[in-house]
């Protein structure tokens, strides 16, 4: 930054800000829309730049029932990572992992994409030999994937536990160097500005109420705003997925629960890359302000309030102990939760619906902030040209009919796993 810009940017400041323009307009909503995209975090708002960018499509509405990333979007632990290893998970996640590599120059917006790198810790010798298979996959699939043993990890990372007294010992671990961290927010305002320039409404504090049907086919969407139609109407809503599906008719297999993420007060650098506890289901890095982020468990009762219990504030932190026993004396800030549609194979849904004229981006359990690119770009394409392309060929509703399952091991717990 230059001297004139900082100048200009106190200057600003101290002027309330007076002299800077939106970064995206504030619309009243027009009577029709060839799309709407009922969801303002960053699934719904990638979804409509990607329609606008990449398929020419914008006369698109992104309706938010309140502000613009305050959902799911900005309530996670900013993990970006592809170290998956199931058809029908992999290849999504690399062309996520790609499209993050790229995002600010794409969006000419800093998402603040930090690729510090990701390990998965090991701690028997079957966790070491699941995290080989692991690693052949993704490196049969063009994916980066190390595996360290002990001597290696203790390198890298000495601030673990490798006492002989540890709960957990630790056998090695799989890295990823390509993974990491985003800032959320950031992410959330360079695609609104992104699909804003190019065309797309952004809606704020716009609920929807209901649907707008015509001889079985949904034509639109009530909204506290009135009455808004559409051609396509595609649902990017993250935890409450299952009651705007339930106004359509839908019964979806999901539950919804609590996932919840803590920070600490702030440390001079110490925890560079992001660490995946996998035996106690336990994750930390440090953000750029000196907070060490922490996340864990989801609670395990179904609930649409964006907050969790203490019992799971107990176990993370007892995990986060274990793992680092230097930890034990810091304080904690503040904790927060996000609201998680819950699949039964832990694996997500981009697809069409069997109601004429819904689309659907659900069901993401723990893997929602990392596909975000991803997600937007795939149900861009699903809502454009009435079809799935192969990277969301797999997420469909009707898999369990047919007895498949995309499950991810390693990824989290399902709901019935409680």
């Amino acid at each position: 930054m230059s001297h004139y810009s900082a100048l200009s940017v106190f200057l600003n400041a101290l002027k309330g800000n007076q002299n800077w323009q939106r970064a995206w307009r504030d619309p009243a909503p027009k009577p029709k829309y060839d799309v709407v995209i009922v969801g303002g975090g960053g699934h719904g708002l990638a979804t409509a730049y990607y329609l606008a960018k990449e398929h020419g499509i914008r006369n698109i509405a992104v309706i938010e029932k309140g502000w613009l990333g305050g959902g799911n979007t900005g309530r996670n632990t900013t993990i970006v990572r592809s170290n998956y290893m199931m058809p029908g998970n992999t290849m999504f996640y690399e062309r996520s992992m790609k499209l993050w590599e790229n995002l600010s120059q794409d969006l000419n917006y800093n998402v603040m994409i930090s690729q510090r790198g990701q390990y998965n810790l090991c701690h028997s010798p079957a966790q070491m030999d699941a995290a080989r298979r692991r690693g052949n996959i993704m490196r049969a699939n063009g994916i980066d994937a190390d595996l360290f043993d002990r001597a290696e990890v203790k390198r890298r990372l000495p601030y673990l536990d490798y006492s002989a007294t540890a709960r957990f010992p630790i056998h090695g671990a799989i890295f990823q160097s390509r993974a990491g961290t985003a800032r959320h927010d950031a992410v959330a305002w360079g695609y609104a500005r992104g699909a804003d320039r190019l065309g797309v409404d952004i809606i704020q504090q716009c609920e929807v109420t209901g649907y707008i049907w015509d001889k079985g086919k949904i034509t639109g969407v009530q909204t506290t705003k009135g009455e808004i139609r559409a051609g396509k109407v595609g649902l990017a809503v993250a935890g409450h997925t299952g009651h705007l599906a339930d106004m359509a008719g839908l019964r979806l297999p999901i539950e919804t629960h609590a996932l919840q993420a803590y920070v600490t007060e702030p440390l001079k650098p110490m925890v560079d890359p992001v660490i995946s506890f996998g035996a106690a289901h336990f994750y930390i890095s440090q953000s750029d302000k000196g907070g060490l982020v922490l996340g864990g468990d989801l609670d395990g009762y179904n609930s649409y309030a964006q907050r969790g219990g203490l019992p799971i504030v107990e176990h993370t932190l007892a995990s986060a102990k274990a793992l680092m026993p230097s930890l034990s004396r810091l304080k904690l800030l503040r904790h927060w939760a996000g609201v998680m549609d819950m699949s039964m194979d832990g694996s997500p849904f981009i697809t069409k619906t069997s109601v004429d004229g819904l689309y659907l981006n659900g069901g993401w359990c723990y893997g929602g902030f990392k596909a975000t690119p991803a997600a937007g770009w795939c149900f861009a394409w699903t809502i454009a040209k009435d079809e799935p392309h192969p990277d969301n060929a797999e997420f469909t509703l009707n898999r369990f009919e047919r007895g498949y399952q995309i499950d991810e091991k390693g990824v989290g717990p399902k709901p019935n796993a409680h």
